[in-house]
């Protein structure tokens, strides 16, 4: 990768964004990372910067909350001015904060779709146009998972990580033709601050239903999504299970959902119990 590309990265000051940028700062690229908070994302910089290790390329950070998209479009305004046009927008802002459904705040149900798909929306909607004027770039999108499954207690999550699946598919046969690509990812679960947050107002029937599933590290994942991103795949799933439930997700949803309700009951039935 030539030391001049430019990666911008929403929720780049954390989790599997960070660790992405890492890698990319480690190939020699200038990083924009963008996030809310100017304490994270200063130490965000530190790290991204130390993985350089006296190599090329430089870091930039600007803090902005991506539903606002006033404030994303200046980020990515003000990045473009620094470094260039990006070469590779990675769109890995998001938030989680599962519940059970009639408990879930309205209001969380608004404030997930404005960060996770409007975030993701905005952002695409400021860095695309120098894109297509250049004739190059990439687009990735974060999804999750629970963009391919609705998942029990992710009322409020997995709807905004199915509409980012809708957004990729309606638009990477647009721009392709102007020499962009688009990439989805689906992290399964990943040890990262989000989780470990998400954990808190997890419901117990979640929490079974997710047990067995293998936890990966952000930087694992990160790793998968940087190969994804250099072979231009448009569908990028860590691991087998992922892989495999992106492409069959329809045809063994009846399988996983008998054995979701399976938990669900054993869950409940255990709770009855102890009362």
């Amino acid at each position: 990768m030539s030391e001049k590309q430019h990666v911008i990265i929403t929720g780049g000051s954390s989790g599997i964004g960070k660790a992405t940028a890492e890698i990319y700062a480690a190939k020699g690229a200038d990083i924009s990372i963008i996030a809310r908070r100017v304490d994270v994302l200063e130490a965000a910089k530190t790290d991204i910067d130390r993985a350089r290790n006296g190599g090329e390329g430089r870091t930039f950070i600007y803090s902005a909350d991506v539903s606002d998209r006033a404030a994303i479009t200046t980020a990515i305004d003000q990045a473009t001015a620094a470094a260039g046009v990006a070469d590779i927008l990675i769109t890995s802002s998001g938030i989680a904060v599962p519940g059970y459904f009639e408990d879930i705040p309205e209001d969380s149900f608004e404030r997930h779709m404005q960060v996770n798909y409007f975030g993701t929306l905005w952002a695409i909607r400021a860095a695309l146009p120098g894109m297509r004027a250049r004739g190059s770039g990439q687009i990735v999108l974060v999804s999750s998972g629970a963009g391919l499954i609705g998942i029990f207690g992710y009322t409020n999550y997995s709807p905004t990580k199915f509409a980012l699946r809708g957004l990729a598919e309606s638009l990477v046969g647009e721009v392709k033709q102007d020499g962009v690509a688009v990439s989805i990812v689906y992290p399964p679960d990943t040890d990262t601050p989000q989780l470990h947050a998400e954990n808190k107002t997890k419901p117990e029937e979640t929490k079974a239903m997710t047990a067995t599933a293998k936890m990966w590290t952000a930087q694992g994942v990160a790793e998968i999504i940087v190969k994804g991103i250099e072979k231009r795949k448009f569908c990028i799933g860590p691991g087998w299970e992922m892989t495999w439930l992106a492409r069959l997700h329809s045809m063994i949803r009846p399988v996983l959902f008998w054995e979701f309700d399976r938990l669900a009951r054993k869950v409940q039935k255990s709770r009855d119990e102890r009362l």
